[in-house]
């Protein structure tokens, strides 16, 4: 499918909105993953609204990811300031003997908008497969969440030239049964796993190029339509001096922040991108 996908992606490149760009509400998250007691949350969180007037910008949704034991106070200091709160993994069981596991009907019970799904920490340290990934993603939908689904290749995948192979497996198999008006909702996070954690950056040229591709799959997949209403986020050590030029490409719609979302500077001018 590789090349119906490219030319599908060249087809798209040359298709702006009626205004001559995209329509596409940009989303920053911040993945705080096992960072931060409850105390420290609050604190980072009061400073990071301070920094943005008390309230999230009207041109753009931020989404807070705290580990699951910050989740309720996270919730109470950002209800009413327009900041989404979301979960970082979750089980696709509705309950059920499953110890130390979180279900999306507890995380909506929380007030939570989105939950991160197949991150790469999830695949490769806790050795979840596409199918259990595509198992969240149909639960998520079925309890009212927005899917973060994240997909990347690693150093050795991109090297020998199998990055869009990589990733248009975990696209197939993680959205295997997802119906196209369940697509047009969801969010794709591309994040090369060379990138995460290790201050290495795909390009602005490069990350463009795999999310461009990503598009084309989509439009291949669920049509056109869908395919340009669908979120596609950069993360891979996103900071305030890379987050503007990444911003600035056509296919970036936001970015999936780690490290840098755990201070309220840091991660307040990656919110504030120009």
């Amino acid at each position: 499918m590789l090349s119906a996908v490219k030319k599908r992606t060249a087809q798209l490149l040359d298709q702006p909105d009626e205004e001559g760009g995209l329509m596409r509400t940009p989303l920053i998250a911040a993945n705080w993953k096992m960072h931060k007691t409850v105390p420290e949350a609050v604190a980072m969180l009061r400073d990071l609204l301070d920094r943005l007037g008390g309230q999230a910008p009207t041109d753009r949704r931020v989404l807070i990811c705290p580990p699951f034991t910050a989740l309720s106070a996270v919730r109470d200091v950002l209800d009413g300031t327009g900041i989404f709160w979301g979960a970082q993994n979750m089980h696709p069981a509705e309950e059920g003997a499953f110890t130390g596991e979180i279900s999306a009907r507890m995380l909506t019970d929380l007030g939570c908008s989105y939950v991160i799904i197949g991150h790469s920490e999830r695949r490769h340290i806790f050795g979840e497969s596409d199918a259990f990934i595509n198992q969240k993603v149909h639960a998520a939908f079925a309890h009212g969440l927005t899917p973060i689904l994240a997909v990347g290749e690693k150093i050795e995948q991109r090297r020998a030239g199998e990055h869009e192979a990589v990733v248009e497996a975990q696209l197939a198999q993680g959205l295997e049964g997802v119906s196209a008006e369940q697509a047009r909702t969801l969010v794709i996070a591309y994040e090369p796993v060379w990138a995460i954690g290790t201050g290495e950056t795909a390009t602005p040229e490069d990350a463009q190029a795999m999310h461009a591709f990503i598009r084309g799959w989509l439009a291949a997949r669920f049509g056109d339509d869908v395919a340009q209403q669908v979120i596609i986020q950069y993360g891979g050590s996103v900071k305030p001096n890379n987050v503007d030029a990444l911003m600035a490409q056509p296919d970036i719609d936001g970015a999936l922040v780690g490290g840098a979302s755990l201070h309220a500077e840091s991660f307040a001018r990656i919110i504030q991108f120009q």
